[in-house]
This record gives C-alpha cells, sequence and structure tokens, in this order.
C-alpha cells in the first residue's frame, strides 16, 4: 500500500506506525529509530493530533478478558440515526460507531462489561426507542485482524530493524488476565490519555510510582490492556470505509478469516454468530477502490458465498467520543 496525501508525508506515516508499535515510548526514542530530532517527532505527533484525529488511548482487550462483544446493525428512522450513533457514542462500551446505508442505518461495536450492561443495552434501552426499526446482534466469536494489531502496519513504513528497535519488551506473560479492582484507577486514566507519564498516572491512582510501573507491566504484558492508537484514515488518502457482512461455507470460515486478514484493505476481520458469520471493516480510496477489491481479492476468494456491503457515511466514534460542534 501507498500513502497519498497532500497534507501528511512519510514520517508521519512513520509515526503511526511507531505509534502502532508502542504507543508510550518516548519520542526521544521514536526521534532515534526515524533519524530526526526529538522536537520534530512532538511537532508531527501534535499536527497529527490536531488536523489528523490523531489520540492515543488504553483499551480493554474483551477477547483476552474473556468479555463478549457485539456488533450492532441498527435500521432507524432517517431522521434519528445521527441522534441515536451520538446517545451510542457517548457510553463507555462501545466504538467503532458509523452512520451507514444513507443514514438510515447505525453500525457499532459494543463491548459489554458484565451481562448487566449487555441485557440493559440489547434487552432494555435499545428496544424501547421507538425510531429503532430493526436490531441485528452479531456475537463476535473470534478475531481475525484488528485489536492490539494496527492497519497502518500495512503500509510497510518501518524497516525490519525499525520494527524490531521499536516494539516494546513486555515481560512474559504470568497469572490469569484480568483487571483486578484495585487497577480500575491506572487504566480508567490510560483510557483517557494513553501517553499519561508515570508522575500523572500516580497522582490519578494515588499509587507509588513504582507500583503504576509494575502493575502497568503486568496489565500489558498479560494482554488485558493494550494502548491503541485512533486517527482518520483520510489522513493517509484513504476515504471510503464500509462494513461487509461475509457468509463464507462452514468449512471454509477459518480459512477464509485468515485470508482476510492478509488483506491490504482490511482493517478489522471477525468471525461472528448471526446471519452472516464473519464481519469485516474495509478501507479504500475510494468507491472505485472498494468495487475493485469486492469484485476482485475478495470475490475470488474460496469459500465465500456470499457478502453484503454497508458503506459509511460518517464515523461517529472509533474509540474516543468528541460531542459535535453545532
Amino acid at each position: 500500500m501507498e500513502m497519498e496525501s497532500h497534507t501528511f508525508d512519510k514520517l508521519d506515516l512513520q509515526l503511526l506506525a511507531a505509534l502502532e508499535l508502542d504507543a508510550r515510548a518516548a519520542f526521544s526514542r521514536i526521534a532515534a529509530v526515524l533519524g530526526v530530532s526529538d522536537q520534530t517527532i512532538a511537532r508531527r505527533f501534535r499536527r497529527l493530533s490536531a488536523e489528523g484525529g490523531l489520540r492515543v488511548v488504553a483499551v480493554r482487550d474483551a477477547e483476552r478478558l474473556g468479555q463478549s462483544q457485539w456488533m450492532l446493525r441498527l435500521r432507524c428512522a432517517p431522521d434519528s440515526a445521527e441522534t441515536i450513533a451520538e446517545a451510542l457514542a457517548k457510553r463507555p462500551d462501545t466504538a467503532w460507531i458509523g452512520l451507514a446505508s444513507g443514514g438510515t442505518e447505525v453500525v457499532c461495536m459494543t463491548r459489554p462489561r458484565s451481562p448487566g450492561d449487555h441485557d440493559d443495552l440489547l434487552l432494555g434501552k435499545l428496544p424501547r426507542t421507538p425510531s429503532i426499526m430493526e436490531i441485528r446482534a452479531h456475537q463476535i466469536l473470534n478475531r481475525f485482524f484488528g485489536g492490539p494489531t494496527g492497519w497502518v502496519s500495512r503500509f510497510d513504513a518501518l524497516t525490519d530493524e525499525q520494527i524490531a528497535a521499536l516494539r516494546p519488551r513486555l515481560a512474559d506473560p504470568s497469572g490469569p488476565v484480568r483487571i483486578d479492582p484495585e487497577d480500575e484507577p491506572l487504566v480508567t486514566a490510560l483510557e483517557r490519555d494513553g501517553r499519561a507519564t508515570y508522575p500523572e498516572l500516580q497522582r490519578a491512582t494515588g499509587r507509588s510510582e513504582s507500583v503504576v510501573k509494575r502493575r502497568l507491566a503486568a496489565l500489558l504484558a498479560s494482554g488485558a490492556v493494550y494502548v491503541d492508537v485512533e486517527y482518520h484514515s483520510e489522513t493517509l488518502g484513504y476515504a471510503c470505509a464500509a462494513v461487509l457482512w461475509i457468509t463464507a461455507a462452514p468449512a471454509a470460515l477459518h480459512s477464509v478469516g485468515e485470508a482476510l486478514a492478509t488483506h491490504d484493505e482490511i482493517a478489522f476481520a471477525a468471525a461472528t454468530a448471526g446471519p452472516s458469520n464473519i464481519v469485516v471493516t474495509a478501507v479504500a480510496r475510494d468507491t472505485a477502490g472498494l468495487y475493485a477489491y469486492l469484485s476482485g481479492r475478495l470475490g475470488t476468494l474460496e469459500g465465500v458465498q456470499h457478502v453484503e456491503t454497508t458503506p459509511f457515511l460518517r464515523r461517529v466514534k472509533q474509540l474516543t467520543y468528541a460531542r459535535p460542534t453545532r
């Protein structure tokens, strides 16, 4: 893949790739690996944040924690979809919310932290919303691509030597994958700012800096939490995104999922329960690029029986949500 942007350049792409590898890496470390000054990296980071939607936040890995995840498709009255999407975006247990199907459908990933949260949303609030005409809930069964693995890796912006120098050296995981109650203030602080300094985390948690360092290292090593980056794909020249609901032959489910994980256009891929059995997020430069993917590499993939394409009209939330200004 190649970046195509009139605003951002190769160094910006390398910085995003470095942050996908280690989002908490010091600017000085990234600068040394990329061969530029600390000030240059800090300046590029600020510009990507201001103009490219860059945010660094901690994410609880529901798959590693054994928690359920759901992709929701909500068919709405045309004048209510945006309001419903923004209400969902304010919830801490939602991500990847988009308006689709010409503004009559909301697509949403939800990660309820307890059965009560799940029941409250799927059995309580949503069914009682009059303007929601249909709810389809697809439980995520297995992730093929996404989560801690970022889409910028598709661009091969870094050499193998740079990747090795930037990849964090995590301790070997030990013990169960879980977030203990005493770790909640730490995780909550990192969900607000994944690059918060240790003194800032110390103040937020009331624990010593050494304890904060040890607990964060343990959470990252276990995979219970990872620090992720979000950004506008338009920054890289890829303005078209769609959710693909794929039906694969049962015997080919895993092989199709594994193959999709290698496709440059795929930012997320998972096996699901529901009418279709694979859901992916595809990203392309434009509608012509999306068509080329659908009719080409995906269309010829052995084992694929049916594909329904839901183009995004507008992204409402990735990992974080900023209230729109009107």
